[in-house]
């Protein structure tokens, strides 16, 4: 099947003319002649899906920025904004973090005009069914940058129609309850209106991978409710996966790498990964408008890619790497999630290559493999050579979600089988032999291991260990410490990235986070 690709064009976004000149540039569409057909609803809907390719969103800044923040990923750059920001240091004039919030709300801008002018769109001229899947879209997209925003820097604006006038361009900064209200709102609303799949849909988007689904709304609504710990509603919402029209859709695969390479991608297990792609035209897509020649390739695996190979501006923690090792698996060798996380010398389990070669560095030293090209076939990392999809939500973390609430609400039996799923493969003994009959509080924790070992090197760790509240307990924290060095330089507030200076200095109604 074909997987949506990214390279429409004549999208109109924002204003195509200047009214106090009256000048119209003839080469481009104006709010006035597009919107008008379901063409253009297409291709807008396209228009919002490329703003997720670009460096303040997946291509790079954003997975690398968070998973810094994470006690299993450190800096290890001369870059020194990716050094700054895992010790919680990084300045409010940090271009990176900067990109991420122009990014991410480049995504809500495209949303809302999506929202807007289709939901405007004369029923003469775009049938009922791809109206509801273009809105659902775009209602799904804006929650999820929002989702990053809040997740990111805790308190920003809120904006869901685009600006008419050039007040509209300084908005204040949201409550927290606002936000999370607008999150919930928009995976909702997406959930009632995306198809399960787009195999048997009518139009242009038939057949592609890629795009949302009614899976990928109902389990980020699930995860939003995780994060609010509204542990019934989140537990209402993973149930969905068991239940018709979600039951059977999605299952873990069995090779736990096929999740982070560019084979097998928009498989079983992913309920939405970002699409990029090696191949393809001669123009960055950095950031800003496609154009004909625009690329499609993303830029994390470079930028984790080890020593000699790639630029290596990050490194796992050796935290991370004696997790792994804490439990045999039933034919008594290592997890076999280590090594598709960690490149490592590991004589024992039978590896002692790197990129197709004998280990070349001393052999206590690891590495970043998943998400890179390590032992996929290429040689090194290549700068804007990278086409691995970003995996945004997997059913794994459907299932340890749904353990998690169901031992919040003190249903801690029924966590077992979710997690054991999980566990079975990584071939881990069977939880409910080992450790049976578990408190809440005993669940809790071994909910805690089975996630830090799942979705390592994800994007995942400083969000959990935000929600679960852990710097703000000194047990957990002078366990952080000792898990990473960098949290030792952790201020309270700290742990989401300042909101940039460029942006309060242009916003006077914009108010500085804790971070600032």
């Amino acid at each position: 099947m074909k997987n949506l690709k990214f390279y429409i064009l004549g999208v109109v976004f924002l204003t195509a003319c200047d009214k106090k000149l009256d000048l119209v540039d003839p080469n481009r569409p104006t709010l006035a002649s597009y919107w008008k057909s379901e063409t253009h609803a297409f291709s807008g809907i396209t228009g919002v899906y490329n703003a997720l390719i670009t460096d303040g969103t997946y291509q790079r800044s954003f997975p690398g920025l968070t998973d810094s923040r994470g006690d299993d990923f450190r800096g290890d750059s001369p870059w020194g904004d990716l050094e700054q920001t895992g010790k919680f240091i990084i300045p409010n004039t940090s271009a990176p973090v900067q990109w991420i919030w122009r990014d991410l709300y480049m995504v809500v801008f495209r949303a809302n005009q999506v929202i807007q002018n289709v939901e405007r769109m004369d029923p003469a001229t775009i049938r009922p069914e791809a109206k509801n899947r273009i809105m659902g879209q775009a209602y799904f997209l804006r929650g999820l940058a929002y989702y990053n925003l809040v997740t990111t820097f805790k308190a920003v604006p809120l904006i869901t129609t685009p600006p008419i006038d050039q007040t509209e361009y300084f908005p204040a900064t949201a409550s927290e309850v606002d936000l999370w209200n607008q999150i919930f709102s928009d995976f909702e609303s997406a959930e009632t209106m995306l198809p399960v799949t787009y195999d048997d849909v009518d139009g242009p988007d038939k057949g592609q991978k890629g795009r949302a689904t009614k899976g990928a709304a109902a389990g980020m609504l699930g995860k939003a409710y995780l994060y609010r710990e509204l542990w019934q509603k989140a537990a209402d919402q993973f149930d969905k996966f068991f239940k018709a029209p979600l039951q059977g859709v999605y299952s873990l695969m069995s090779d736990y790498r096929d999740n982070f390479k560019a084979t097998n991608e928009n498989n079983a297990e992913s309920l939405f990964e970002v699409q990029f792609s090696a191949e393809g035209g001669s123009v960055p897509n950095w950031t800003g408008e496609p154009n004909a020649n625009w690329r499609q390739f993303e830029a994390f695996s470079i930028t984790y890619g080890m020593d000699g190979k790639g630029f290596s501006d990050y490194l796992p923690t050796k935290w991370i790497y004696d997790e792994y090792k804490l439990e045999k698996t039933t034919d008594n060798k290592s997890d076999p999630r280590l090594l598709a996380t960690i490149a490592s010398y590991e004589p024992a389990d039978n590896s002692t290559m790197a990129y197709g070669v004998p280990w070349p560095h001393p052999q206590d030293r690891i590495y970043p493999r998943k998400y890179t090209y390590d032992g996929l076939g290429p040689a090194l990392e290549t700068f804007e050579g990278g086409g691995i999809n970003y995996r945004v939500l997997r059913y794994a973390d459907i299932l340890l979600m749904y353990a998690e609430a169901l031992n919040e609400l003190g249903r801690t039996p029924e966590s077992y089988p979710l997690i054991q799923q999980v566990r079975n493969r990584a071939k881990l003994p069977n939880l409910s032999l080992i450790k049976p009959g578990m408190t809440q509080p005993q669940m809790r924790e071994q909910i805690y291991h089975e996630r830090a070992l799942e979705f390592a090197i994800e994007g995942q760790r400083i969000n959990d260990i935000i929600r679960w509240k852990w710097l703000y307990n000194p047990t957990k924290l002078a366990m952080l410490k000792a898990n990473d060095a960098d949290f030792n330089t952790w201020t309270p507030g700290n742990e989401y990235l300042p909101i940039p200076q460029s942006e309060l200095a242009a916003n006077n109604n914009l108010s500085p986070n804790s971070a600032n």
